[in-house]
């Protein structure tokens, strides 16, 4: 019987998983057996697969999500968890693991090699596109296409009500999608994690935006945006109580405190708008899909070469690898040369 190959996807979902799925299927399946583990981390934790095959796998290119489902469930918060993961591994013969996920699913990932020895090959994904050691994730441009049909439509409408729109784009710690979604759509401020900026240089920006003719404003926030004044008053969005397997605290409503703030202070009639998980679901660009093939493609290769605690990567045109190590050892933030794009463009 053939060793076999698992597979599983952690994590937020986004548009290319189902593309990595196909293309590791496909490259290894004649020389392994191959499964997919249901719903992440958790599925290794509590055995739950699903047989991966060509025929299984042959329509699934242009879907968006993920077949095998997701969670962000974190075995190390769980007690005994690795050791499940570990022993579950040997009693299902399975001789090596293909994660997809973003830092933390991949962080989890290098734990395990570096603990216990896994035999596992990451494929760096997210929206955020923040990941070290790659210049760009899959998902990545298809988030950020998404948000920019969704300003280009509030140009639109602020126009005809000489309005000021404020757009609340993902990004946590990073602004990526806002940045680049702030340069192709042409917004009047772009606003993100790694830049501060006080209420008052950005109620500045847009009143000159007025003075010089504009009858309206769109304004890019990511949703970690810290917004701060020039008395040194901070203020995050606002944000739940509840916090997920990897500590991260639920963001949302920078965008509406932003609007609260710009309408009383300069006059403008303002309104909120929340992209939300719109941008993180639907089928993936032609480049998403085509990235994501490759990556799935270069995980197999790795597998078949026995380079295991590495992560596949795009660096130029060339798909190579790099250590799970360096790709989640920090955030990847925004060059400051787009940010200078994105700032060319202000009022």
């Amino acid at each position: 019987m053939a060793r076999k190959v698992a597979m599983l996807t952690g994590g937020g979902d986004c548009p290319g998983l189902n593309a990595v799925i196909r293309a590791v299927t496909r490259k290894l399946s004649g020389d392994y057996g191959m499964v997919g583990v249901e719903e992440g981390w958790r599925g290794l934790m509590e055995n739950n697969y699903m047989q991966l095959d060509v025929r299984s796998t042959a329509d699934i290119l242009p879907k968006g999500g993920t077949i095998l489902r997701t969670s962000r469930t974190n075995p190390y918060k769980e007690e005994g968890g690795p050791e499940k993961v570990v022993q579950n591994l040997k009693d299902n013969d399975i001789y090596a693991l293909v994660a997809v996920g973003g830092d933390d699913t991949l962080g989890v990932a290098r734990k395990l090699f570096d603990d216990y020895g896994i035999n596992v090959v990451g494929v760096p994904k997210t929206i955020d596109n923040d990941l070290s050691a790659t210049d760009y994730t899959f998902g990545f441009d298809t988030a950020v296409q998404i948000a920019t049909e969704a300003l280009d439509r509030l140009h639109t409408t602020a126009a005809s009500h000489n309005r000021c729109m404020v757009a609340e784009i993902m990004g946590r710690h990073t602004g990526w999608i806002t940045v680049m979604t702030g340069i192709a759509a042409s917004a009047d401020v772009v606003l993100i994690p790694e830049v501060e900026m006080s209420i008052e240089k950005i109620c500045a920006m847009l009143t000159r935006g007025r003075d010089k003719g504009k009858n309206y404003n769109i304004v890019a926030v990511s949703e970690g945006f810290e917004m701060t004044s020039d008395k040194g008053e901070k203020g995050l969005a606002v944000k739940s109580d509840k916090v997920d397997a990897f500590g991260h605290v639920q963001l949302g409503g920078i965008a509406a405190r932003l609007a609260e703030q710009i309408e009383q202070r300069t006059g403008y009639e303002t309104r909120a708008t929340v992209l939300g998980h719109i941008q993180r679901g639907g089928t993936p660009t032609a480049h998403d899909r085509i990235l994501a093939t490759r990556y799935g493609l270069g995980a197999a290769d790795l597998v078949l070469q026995e380079k295991f605690g590495r992560m596949v990567a795009l660096q130029g045109d060339d798909i190579v690898d790099a250590s799970l190590e360096a790709a989640t050892d920090e955030l990847k933030k925004v060059k400051p040369e787009f940010w200078e794009i994105a700032r060319t463009f202000f009022a």
